[in-house]
């Protein structure tokens, strides 16, 4: 999936996007969320995860103020991070962050991991293109069908 650009033009089709890469994923995956607040990174993070848990209706609370939040899935543990509060990447030792890489993690504000980005993830660049439409542009996961 080297790097493709898509247009989103509505919400479904935002969550129709984060559902088949929760099809996808696997344990020692990092999915990077960029951009400005209200590009959706986070209507994409709560479809991934719903998805990911088969639970249509899982409650996918932001992390703004715990920074982290786990959910168990069928394919292991999924750690869903924003780090918009972060100031830099020092306080992710505290966080576990070493440790929850074997698992799914989903990072929106991942330029606060400065060096510890996951050089292998898949960054999902948002844009707004209107009033419900989303530009996505993915790359990464060069091998991954």
């Amino acid at each position: 999936m080297i790097e493709s650009g898509l247009l989103l033009p509505d919400l479904a089709a935002t969550e129709r996007l984060a559902a088949s890469l929760a099809a996808r994923v696997r344990p020692g995956d990092a999915i990077l969320l960029e951009g400005p607040l209200g590009a959706g990174k986070s209507a994409f993070a709560r479809a991934f995860l719903r998805a990911l848990a088969g639970d249509a209706g899982l409650e996918v609370p932001s992390p703004t103020f715990t920074l982290v939040q786990t959910y168990d899935t069928p394919r292991g543990p999924a750690h869903h991070f924003d780090l918009w509060r972060l100031d830099g990447p020092d306080a992710l030792g505290e966080l576990g962050w070493d440790d929850m890489q074997r698992d799914i993690v989903l990072v929106e504000w991942p330029d606060r991991l400065g060096e510890l980005a996951p050089s292998g993830a898949l960054r999902i660049a948002l844009a707004v293109a209107g009033e419900t439409a989303r530009r996505a542009v993915l790359t990464g996961w060069e091998n991954r069908r």
